[in-house]
C-alpha cells in the first residue's frame, strides 16, 4: 500500500515556495564548481530581490556549475513554508534567520533519506522489508515537522545510521538475482578508473569515487549507487536502467550523452545535449 509520504513528487525542489535558502544557508569555496568564496549565512552575491538568482540561466559560463548539480530534495519549501510558516529570513530578525539557515541542512538530509526509502518501497524483491522500510519513512517524516529548536537539536547521523541499515538490506535483496551482484565495489577509490564496457551489473558502488572516471559503454543494470560521486563521470553510452538510489544531482554532475540509457527516476541533463 502506497503511503502519502512515500510520493517521491513532494521531494522535488519547488524554488517558487522557497526563500532561496541554499543561495544564502549554504557556504562554497571558489573552485571548479563556484566562482567565488561564500560563508555559510551570507546570501550569494548574484541573489536579487524576490528570492531569484540574477544569473540563473548563466550559471554554467559564469563559474557557477556547483548550483546547477545541488538539490534539496523539497527541503527548502519545507523549511520556508512548513517549519517557519512562510516567513522569509529577510524580514524575521537576525535570529530568526540563523535559525532557518540551522535547519534547512538539517532537513535536506531527512529530505534526501525520504527519497531513498521512498524508491526502496518500490523495490518488489525488497518486499521482505517493506513494512520496516514504511515505518521508517513514517518516522523521518514526522522528524522533519519539528519544530525548528528540536530540528536543531537532533542526531541526524544516529538516525541516518539506522535507516541505512534498511537501506542496504533492501538493496541486497534486489540485487540478489542480478548477475554481476558479487561486484563489491562499495566506498572504493576509482578517480579517474578506466572502466569502458565495464560489466558492472548489480554491483555495489555504495559511496565509490568515480569522479572523472571513464564509464563509456559500461553495464551499471541495477547496479546501487546510492552516496557514488560521479562528478565529470563519463556516462556516454552507459546504461543505468533499474540503477539504485541513483539521484537527479549526481547525473547532473556527471557526463552524458544521447546513448546514456537511465532509469525512469531520474531526466536527462539539458547540459548533456551540448557536449559534442
Amino acid at each position: 500500500m502506497r503511503t502519502p509520504a512515500a510520493d517521491r513528487s513532494r521531494l522535488r525542489a519547488d524554488c517558487s515556495r522557497c526563500f532561496a535558502l541554499c543561495c544564502v544557508a549554504l557556504p562554497f569555496a571558489a573552485s571548479s564548481d563556484f566562482a567565488i568564496d561564500k560563508d555559510a549565512g551570507t546570501p550569494c552575491p548574484n541573489l536579487r530581490d524576490g528570492f531569484r538568482c540574477g544569473v540563473h540561466n548563466e550559471l554554467r559560463p559564469r563559474g557557477f556549475p556547483g548550483c546547477t548539480v545541488y538539490d534539496c530534495f523539497g527541503a527548502g519549501q519545507k523549511v520556508s513554508q512548513v517549519t517557519f510558516a512562510g516567513r522569509d529570513w529577510r524580514s524575521g530578525g537576525r535570529e530568526h534567520a540563523r535559525r532557518m539557515f540551522d535547519v534547512f541542512p538539517v532537513v535536506r538530509q531527512l529530505h534526501e533519506l525520504l527519497w531513498y526509502l521512498a524508491e526502496a518501497l518500490t523495490l518488489p524483491a525488497a518486499r521482505p522489508v517493506h513494512a520496516d522500510l514504511r515505518r521508517m519513512l513514517e518516522r523521518t517524516e514526522r522528524l522533519t515537522l519539528r519544530p525548528a529548536r528540536e530540528l536543531g537539536e537532533l542526531d541526524v547521523p544516529a538516525h541516518r545510521q539506522e535507516a541505512n541499515a534498511l537501506l542496504l538490506r533492501a538493496s541486497e535483496l534486489a540485487r540478489a538475482g542480478t548477475r554481476g551482484r558479487g561486484k563489491n565495489r562499495r566506498g572504493a577509490d576509482l578517480v579517474g578508473a578506466r572502466l569502458k564496457g565495464a560489466d558492472l551489473r548489480g554491483a555495489s558502488l555504495r559511496g565509490a569515487l568515480l569522479t572523472a572516471a571513464d564509464l563509456t559503454g559500461a553495464d551499471l543494470r541495477g547496479a546501487d549507487l546510492i552516496g557514488a560521486d560521479l562528478r565529470g563521470t563519463d556516462l556516454t553510452d552507459a546504461d543505468l536502467t533499474g540503477a539504485l538510489f541513483l539521484t537527479q544531482p549526481q547525473i547532473d554532475s556527471a557526463r552524458g550523452g544521447a546513448g546514456t540509457r537511465l532509469p525512469t527516476s531520474v531526466v536527462r541533463p539539458g547540459h548533456w545535449a551540448a557536449r559534442r
